[in-house]
């Protein structure tokens, strides 16, 4: 049975805001919970039943939800453009606030992110600012600063917006595509974003980190996870050959396989070291 998508309600920016989220994995209330962030044209339909798959191999229960103009969640103003600190925004104004609204308490027990590209991202600051509250994180295809590869593909996909179906085929996951894609797509290639990087926070990461990419992914360079285990000495790197953006699309099974192995590591070291 496909598990029912939900929705929360925060204020983000003195505004009412809608989040579209759905619970998989497990249903043992006592077990880990891996939050779960998209890519920056992501939602939760679009991971398909990834997240399922993986949280079922851990024995996790998984909260996968779509970020404030993503999926059918309330969609962003047509007037209304991302800053350079958007990522950042998310991971401490809006992750914050949605993890209270579907109660989930980090004080309590610390959770785990699996983020995907930007989300990738925001679950880097989020573990870069609020270390306390979780136990690991696994982040794949993540940027740590911008690339002229990144760039590149991005106009590409402007493109493929305005000449091709995609709008079409994003409308099956987001309820206001054009608030989906111009969100991402204006502030990626506005020339005021090409100084963001995040690489200089990285060091204040202090749980079990995985970071994933694929050799042939067009959105970014092996240098994006090989700057962050140069920053963060825990870090373990997967670099997966014939792989492009998506690992969890190419490759699920090996991507499944690694992180189970990392998690139970993780797991079972934390619990060597917690008091009696």
């Amino acid at each position: 049975m496909t598990p029912a998508v939900e929705f929360a309600t925060i204020t983000w920016r003195n505004q009412p805001v809608r989040l579209e989220y759905q619970w998989v994995g497990v249903r043992d209330a006592q077990a880990p919970v891996m939050v779960f962030l998209h890519e920056g044209l992501g939602s939760v339909s679009m991971w398909r039943n990834f997240p399922d798959q993986l949280c079922q191999a851990l024995g996790c229960r998984g909260l996968v939800y779509s970020r404030p103009g993503y999926g059918n969640s309330t969609p962003r103003a047509a007037d209304d453009h991302w800053a350079p600190d958007f990522m950042h925004r998310q991971a401490d104004e809006v992750l914050p606030a949605f993890l209270r609204a579907v109660g989930v308490h980090v004080q309590k027990q610390p959770l785990w992110l699996f983020g995907h590209s930007d989300g990738g991202s925001i679950a880097l600051l989020y573990a870069t600012h609020h270390p306390k509250a979780l136990a690991g994180a696994i982040v794949v295809a993540p940027h740590i600063l911008v690339e002229e590869v990144s760039i590149a593909s991005i106009a590409q996909a402007r493109n493929a917006y305005l000449e091709t179906d995609l709008r079409q085929r994003l409308a099956r996951h987001h309820a206001d595509p054009d608030s989906a894609f111009w969100g991402w797509n204006d502030i990626w290639l506005d020339p005021g974003f090409r100084p963001w990087r995040i690489d200089d926070q990285l060091g204040r990461i202090t749980c079990p980190l995985m970071a994933v990419q694929g050799v042939d992914d067009a959105y970014g360079t092996l240098e994006q996870i090989r700057g962050i285990a140069r920053k963060v000495p825990q870090c373990e790197l997967l670099e997966l050959q014939a792989c492009g953006h998506s690992p969890h699309k190419d490759q699920p099974d090996r991507l499944i396989a690694a992180v189970t192995h990392f998690f139970q590591r993780a797991v079972t070291a934390a619990g060597a070291v917690s008091p009696p």
